[in-house]
C-alpha cells in the first residue's frame, strides 16, 4: 500500500529591507514584501467593517451622531484589519524580526489604549473603569505572555482572550452595535500581533510524492514521484 507524503513548508523569518520614501511607511506597517494577496486580503477586510459598522447603526435606527458614525468605522477599519494584517505572514516577519522583544510587544499594545477611550468616550457614556480594566487586562495578558516559555505563550494568549470576552459580556453592560469591539480588540492585539507564527514562504510550489508504506509493502520499492 502506497501513500502520499509532501515536503514540509518553506518557512522564512528574513524580512526584506522596507523601501524608501512613502513605500517605506506601508512596509513597516504591513511588514516588507507583503504579497498582492496579502493586501488584498487587508484591504478588502478593512473596507469591509468601515463600511459595515456604521451602516448597521445607521439601519438599525441607532440615533448615532455624525462623529460615532465616523468613529465606528475608524475603530472596525483599524482592528478587523489589524487582525488580518498582524497574521499575514509578512506582519510575522516583521513584528517578531531580531530585535523584537517583549519591550516593543509591550510598547506595541500600550499604544492602543487609543482605542479604549473612544470606545469608552463616544459609545459607553465617558465609561472610564470600562476603559480602565481592559487596558488592565490587556497589558496584564501581553506581559504574561512576553514572560511564558513560547510553548505555553498560545494557551495563555486564549485564556486571556476569554476572559476579555467573558468581562466584556457579564460584568460591562452591552452596546448596541459595539458587541465586536472587545473580542476583536483582543484577537488583534494577543493572537494576531502578539504569537510568534511560521511566515510561509509564498516562493514554494507544492511537491508531493508516492512512497512505498514499508509496514505494508515489505517489498521495500522505492517512492515515486507524482
Amino acid at each position: 500500500m502506497n501513500k502520499t507524503t509532501c515536503d514540509p513548508p518553506l518557512i522564512d523569518w528574513v524580512p526584506p529591507q522596507p523601501r524608501p520614501g512613502m513605500a517605506g511607511w506601508l512596509d513597516r506597517f504591513v511588514g516588507p514584501g507583503a504579497t498582492a494577496g496579502e493586501l488584498s486580503c487587508q484591504i478588502g477586510a478593512a473596507f469591509a467593517a468601515a463600511v459595515a459598522v456604521p451602516a448597521y447603526a445607521f439601519v438599525a435606527g441607532l440615533n448615532w451622531s455624525s462623529w460615532q458614525l465616523a468613529v465606528s468605522g475608524l475603530l472596525a477599519m483599524d482592528l478587523v484589519g489589524g487582525v488580518v494584517t498582524n497574521a499575514t505572514a509578512a506582519a510575522q516577519r516583521w513584528y517578531h524580526r531580531r530585535g523584537q522583544g517583549a519591550r516593543q510587544h509591550l510598547a506595541f499594545a500600550a499604544a492602543h489604549i487609543i482605542q479604549l477611550l473612544l470606545v469608552g468616550w463616544f459609545f459607553r457614556g465617558g465609561d472610564w473603569v470600562f476603559v480602565g480594566v481592559f487596558y488592565a487586562h490587556l497589558m496584564l495578558a501581553v506581559t504574561v505572555v512576553c514572560l511564558s516559555p513560547l510553548y505555553l505563550q498560545r494557551p495563555i494568549a486564549m485564556m486571556f482572550v476569554v476572559g476579555a470576552v467573558l468581562l466584556d459580556q457579564f460584568v460591562f453592560p452591552s452596546v448596541p452595535a459595539m458587541a465586536w469591539f472587545v473580542p476583536v480588540f483582543f484577537v488583534k492585539l494577543l493572537i494576531s500581533h502578539l504569537l510568534k507564527e511560521a511566515p510561509y514562504s509564498d516562493r514554494q510550489q507544492p511537491r508531493c510524492a508516492v512512497v512505498a508504506d514499508q509496514t505494508l509493502n515489505p517489498s521495500g520499492k522505492d517512492g515515486r514521484d507524482c
